[in-house]
C-alpha cells in the first residue's frame, strides 16, 4: 500500500469513528466515562498486580475502593447540596429583587457621578433583565431537577459505568497487546512512540488536574462556607468542578459568590472582602503551587487550546464531548507536533538539495 494509500485509510477510519461517536453520543457517555476511570486507575492495579496479586482481584479492589469513597462522598454530600440547590431556585427571585432595592441605588449614584442623565432608562433597563433573569434562571434549574429522563440517564451512569470500568481495568494490558498486534508492522515503532507522547499527556493532565479540581473544590467549599456565604458549599463544589476548565472554574465561583455576597452582606465591605480574598488566595495557590507541582507545563497543552476543545466537543457531543475534549486534544496536539516534525525535516522545508548544501 502506498503513502498516498495509507493516509486516505487512516483519515476515512478516524471520520467513521467521529461518525458513529457522533449518532451514538445518547448512550456513549457511560462507556466513555468507565474507560476514563480505568485509564486512570490502572496504573494503582499494576502496582498492586506486581506485588503478587491477581490481575481480577486488584481490579476488584481497585474499583470497590474508588467507588466505595465516591459513594460515601455522595451519600455525605447530596442532602446538603439538594438542600441548597432547592433554597437556591426558591430564592433567585428574591435575591435578585434584593439586590435591585440594594445595588441599584449606588449605581445610580455612581452615574449621577459621572453627569449621567439616563439613571431612569438604565434602572429600568437593569431591573427587566433581573425579572427576565430570575425567571429564565429558575425555569432551567427547574426543569434539570424535574426532568425524569435526566433522571434515568444518571440511574445508568451510576449503574453501568462501574461494570465498564471494571472489565477495561481487568483486561487493560490484554486489549493494549491485542490492539499492538494490529498496528502496520512498517509504522509499528513510530505509532508506538506517539501513543507514549499521548500517554504521557494524557496522565499528566487528567491525573493532576482530578486532584487539582478535588483540592480546590474542598478549599472553595469549606472557606465559602465558614465565612458565612449561603450556598457556599453549592459554590465552592461546582468551582472545584469547573477549574478542570481554564480560568473558567474561577470565574464562575468569584461571579457567583461575589454577587451573593454583596446581596447578603451589603452594605458590610468586610465580609464581602473576604468572599474575594477566598478566591485570590484560591486562584494564587492554584496558579503558583498546586497546577505547577500537580500538572507542570510538560502536558503540552495550551489553555487557549483545552477551552477551544471543550467548546467544541461539547457543541457537537454534549456532555459527553466534555470528557472527550481533553483526550482528544492530546491526540491533536501530539499528532500536529509529530507532522511539523516531519515537516521540518522534509524537503519541502529544507529544499530539494543534499544535506549541507546553502
Amino acid at each position: 500500500m502506498s503513502g498516498r494509500a495509507q493516509i486516505v485509510f487512516w483519515l476515512l477510519g478516524a471520520l467513521a469513528l467521529a461518525i458513529l461517536l457522533y449518532l451514538l453520543r445518547g448512550i456513549m457517555l457511560p462507556f466513555v466515562a468507565g474507560f476514563g476511570i480505568a485509564y486512570l486507575l490502572d496504573p494503582v492495579a499494576d502496582r498492586m498486580e506486581a506485588r503478587g496479586l491477581s490481575r481480577t482481584l486488584s481490579t476488584s479492589i481497585v474499583v470497590l475502593v474508588f467507588f466505595g469513597l465516591l459513594a460515601l462522598a455522595i451519600v455525605l454530600l447530596a442532602p446538603v447540596v439538594e438542600r441548597q440547590v432547592a433554597g437556591l431556585v426558591n430564592r433567585v427571585p428574591d435575591l435578585i429583587e434584593r439586590g435591585r432595592e440594594e445595588l441599584l441605588p449606588v449605581i445610580g449614584s455612581f452615574l449621577e457621578m459621572l453627569h449621567i442623565d439616563v439613571v431612569g432608562e438604565v434602572k429600568g433597563a437593569v431591573a427587566g433583565s433581573a425579572d427576565r433573569a430570575a425567571g429564565a434562571v429558575t425555569n432551567v434549574l427547574q426543569r434539570i431537577l424535574g426532568g425524569g429522563l435526566a433522571f434515568i440517564h444518571v440511574v445508568l451512569l451510576l449503574v453501568i459505568t462501574p461494570i465498564v470500568a471494571f472489565y477495561m481495568l481487568r483486561d487493560w494490558d490484554r486489549l493494549v497487546a491485542r490492539i499492538d498486534s494490529w498496528l502496520p508492522r512498517e509504522h509499528a515503532e513510530t505509532i508506538r512512540a506517539e501513543m507514549r507522547e499521548i500517554s504521557d499527556v494524557l496522565a499528566g493532565f487528567m491525573r493532576g488536574q482530578a486532584i487539582v479540581c478535588a483540592v480546590l473544590g474542598t478549599y472553595y467549599a469549606i472557606a465559602l462556607s465558614a465565612a458565612g456565604l449561603q450556598y457556599g458549599l453549592l459554590i465552592g463544589l461546582i468551582t472545584g468542578a469547573l477549574v478542570f476548565i481554564p480560568f473558567v472554574g474561577t470565574t464562575f465561583g468569584l461571579i457567583a459568590s461575589m454577587s451573593i455576597a454583596a446581596v447578603q452582606f451589603w452594605p458590610d465591605w468586610k465580609r464581602i472582602a473576604v468572599v474575594l480574598a477566598i478566591f485570590a488566595v484560591g486562584h494564587f495557590a492554584e496558579s503558583n503551587i498546586i497546577s505547577p507541582r500537580l500538572v507542570g507545563e510538560k502536558v503540552g497543552l495550551h489553555p487557549v487550546w483545552i477551552i477551544f476543545s471543550l467548546l467544541a466537543f461539547a457543541t457537537l457531543f454534549g456532555f459527553l464531548g466534555v470528557l472527550l475534549a481533553v483526550p482528544a486534544a492530546a491526540v491533536i496536539g501530539v499528532l500536529v507536533r509529530f507532522a511539523v516534525r516531519r515537516y521540518l525535516a522534509s524537503p519541502i522545508y529544507l529544499g530539494r538539495g543534499p544535506p549541507g548544501s546553502a
